[in-house]
């Protein structure tokens, strides 16, 4: 355990590489499993990052509150852009906010965070129709058809097997549509200037098992 009083410097972010920004969330993931994260002096980072900042990566989560993305890999004010949306699926304005984390703020990451028992993509399994929530959950099926190809048994919530399934899809599809509906990350992936990754948080241990 350490303790963080300095924010990221530009200089900093410059000389990580995509694949030392995932083993630093890696190492933290495990920190955090043990009890061990680092303790932090906010009121210095809050000074220091007033002006600018520039985190090392950008997080695509769910909104579930059991899944505090900072907390899970142990980073803290400064460190990394979050994007939280139900399901943890992309759309036109989190694909701006990840081109704008990368090419402009010079992010390395991307991590497209899924977890367990996820309560959209249990819906999006049940088909579930209210409101705003009806197309919200249309972003998760594809996830959901490709499941109900590749597990047996009930395509609904009960099937724990293929909600599990679903939650991995949705991870592996929302990475495949970044890629096909950014040229800018997709261009900056195959410069290995950044690195798309995912994964899925475990709400009963605290674990993120890599995809």
């Amino acid at each position: 355990m350490s303790h963080r009083d300095k924010a990221i410097t530009k200089e900093e972010q410059d000389k990580l590489t995509p694949m030392l920004v995932l083993q630093d969330f890696i190492a933290g993931n495990s920190r955090f499993m043990k009890d061990q994260g680092n303790t932090a002096d906010h009121k210095a980072l809050i000074t220091q990052t007033k002006d600018g900042q520039h985190p090392k990566a950008i997080v695509l989560s769910c909104i579930d509150s059991r899944v505090p993305v900072e907390l899970i890999f142990d980073q803290t004010i400064g460190d990394v852009f979050v994007a939280r949306v139900a399901g943890n699926f992309e759309n036109t304005d989190i694909l701006g906010s990840m081109e704008y984390s990368c090419k402009v703020a010079g992010s390395k990451l991307i991590f497209v965070l899924g977890h367990e028992s996820c309560g959209a993509v249990k819906a999006a399994c049940d088909h579930v129709a209210l409101g705003n929530i009806t197309a919200m959950l249309n972003n998760i099926q594809p996830a959901v058809q490709k499941s109900e190809k590749e597990v047996s048994g009930e395509y609904n919530s009960t099937n724990t097997a293929f909600v599990n399934k679903t939650i991995e899809n949705n991870v592996h599809l929302t990475i495949q549509r970044i890629r096909d509906k950014s040229p800018i990350l997709n261009e900056m992936e195959a410069n290995e200037e950044i690195k798309i990754v995912g994964g899925v948080y475990h709400i009963s241990s605290g674990e993120v098992t890599l995809l």
